[in-house]
């Protein structure tokens, strides 16, 4: 039997590897968030998976080391899967010095826990935007593309993994790093487009969509954190992590988690107007020349993963049919 931390195990994608991890494994799951309000993990969340006697929830800030007795008390660690990040892109515009720093302390918290307890795979959880923006319509970034952060969250997530790569490199720290897009789910936070979508489609509210001033829409690849947790339980148990060479210019793994489908922001609108059976009013917006830290279009190449065997099991209507659903018969979760 497996044992896994799970750091920011009460946000939006967490609550979803949580629950899924419980369901598809017998492993025992450390569950690590700090429950402050900026970090937007909420313990409401795993109160709706319950209690289970294969879960133990460890309440620490990722910001203060771990101390020995909290060491101690968690065990030793077959995996860590290193979630937690503040992840707004306005907040860290608005907030940039705090936003960093958050998430290079919690990642250099990680990374020295993780020289104590020698876990067998120390799977970061990256995003698409250390990228920057992608070309429109084409196949996306690949693994290792250049990395060209646009603002101050992207640029966070991209000192993330470069102090991944050099503990991988110095302290043979098993690193495996995952990008991934725009996740969405069931108690997803109501500031997020698809629940803000559902919010004013409810109300009869117009609706905004960011566009350039000719018009263009910005795109993305949605998918839902059930798939994401499906991906990274494939990942645990199908792809090794790979050892440094002494001398060696080289690279750990680095794996694409990608969609089924892009969609620009209008259409997502539109999709989810027509499950729930609203007219949806839209307003265009031109948003990006004056907010240049804003990409208009993300993309990645999931070629990599899907040649390892893994696909999406919800398909992005289904999915977001399922998270409509949930959240209509749910609506405290849209306050």
């Amino acid at each position: 039997m497996k044992t896994v931390l799970i750091t920011g195990a009460g946000g939006a994608i967490g609550y979803h590897v949580v629950k899924y991890f419980l369901e598809k494994t017998d492993w025992q799951l450390v569950c690590v968030d700090s429950f402050k309000a900026e970090h937007k993990g909420y313990f409401d969340r795993l109160g709706l998976i319950g209690k289970n006697p294969r879960l133990l929830l460890v309440v620490h800030d990722l910001n203060a080391p771990f101390t020995m007795r909290e060491v101690e008390h968690m065990g030793p660690i077959d995996y860590i899967i290193n979630l937690a990040s503040r992840s707004d892109v306005q907040n860290s515009i608005d907030d940039p010095l705090s936003f960093v720093r958050n998430n290079t302390e919690l990642m250099l918290t990680m990374l020295e826990y993780a020289r104590i307890v020698k876990p067998e795979v120390f799977l970061h959880f990256s995003t698409d935007e250390v990228y920057g923006p992608a070309p429109k319509l084409s196949p996306g970034h690949p693994e290792w593309d250049a990395i060209v952060p646009s603002n101050p969250y992207s640029a966070s997530k991209a000192i993330q993994e470069a102090l991944a790569i050099a503990w991988w490199r110095s302290y043979d720290v098993p690193v495996i790093i995952t990008n991934t897009m725009n996740n969405f789910g069931e108690t997803q936070a109501p500031s997020k487009y698809p629940a803000m979508i559902q919010t004013k489609l409810e109300r009869g509210e117009t609706i905004r969509v960011h566009a350039t001033t000719d018009g263009e829409i910005g795109t993305r690849y949605y998918l839902h954190s059930k798939s994401t947790a499906d991906a990274l339980l494939f990942i645990l148990r199908n792809v090794p992590p790979k050892l440094h060479g002494p001398g060696e210019r080289d690279k750990p793994v680095r794996l694409n988690i990608v969609g089924d489908r892009q969609v620009d922001n209008l259409q997502l609108v539109h999709h989810i107007a027509k499950l729930m059976g609203k007219e949806a009013k839209t307003e265009l917006v031109s948003f990006h020349e004056h907010n240049p830290g804003h990409d208009l279009h993300y993309g990645l190449d999931g070629f990599k993963l899907n040649a390892l065997g893994w696909r999406p099991p919800l398909k992005f209507e289904d999915s977001l049919k399922q998270m409509i659903d949930w959240q209509t018969a749910h609506p405290e979760w849209l306050k």
